[in-house]
């Protein structure tokens, strides 16, 4: 699998995810200053609450911009067996019931699902606890977290 690759797909999900949010903050803000919602009691809220709709939204928009600019910025290396798992690492990870998923480490968009080819990779960071647990690992190295009081175990099979 091509990180370069993975890379501009996730910016891209990045880029189509920021086109919606701008398009629904538009109709948010609109909403909120559209001269027929303009309170006529303490009770009528629909202005305001489209406000905050509206904020939220650019906030998220705002925090997209700058996950699609560090991706773009990012230098993507091979894997150092000497330094172990770094941010821009895509890592293999197989469960103690033979699960197996893939994983992006990047700088930013933590969750985020790419398709990739009959594979689903999923970007996490450095700052969730798979993340941190995986930092500095290599290939053959078990990460244990917990998760909800249940320690899960996995098995790190591949790093590129």
């Amino acid at each position: 699998m091509d990180k370069h690759a993975l890379r501009q797909l996730i910016v891209e999900r990045l880029a189509e995810d920021f086109d919606v949010l701008q398009r629904a903050a538009q109709t948010a803000y609109e909403t909120a200053t559209h001269e027929e919602n303009v309170a006529e009691n303490k009770y009528d809220t629909l202005g305001l609450e489209a406000s905050y709709l509206a904020t939220g939204q650019a906030r998220r928009m705002e925090e997209i911009r700058q996950a699609m600019g560090l991706y773009q910025q990012l230098t993507l290396r091979d894997y150092d067996p000497a330094r172990g798992i770094q941010v821009g690492a895509l890592v293999t990870l197989e469960a103690l019931d033979g699960a197996v998923q893939w994983l992006f480490l990047g700088p930013e968009a933590a969750g985020l699902k790419v398709p990739v080819g009959e594979r689903l990779v999923t970007v996490i960071t450095p700052r969730s606890p798979l993340g941190q647990g995986l930092v500095g690992k290599f290939e053959d190295d078990e990460v244990a977290i917990v998760v909800a009081g249940i320690q899960q175990t996995f098995t790190v099979t591949d790093v590129r």
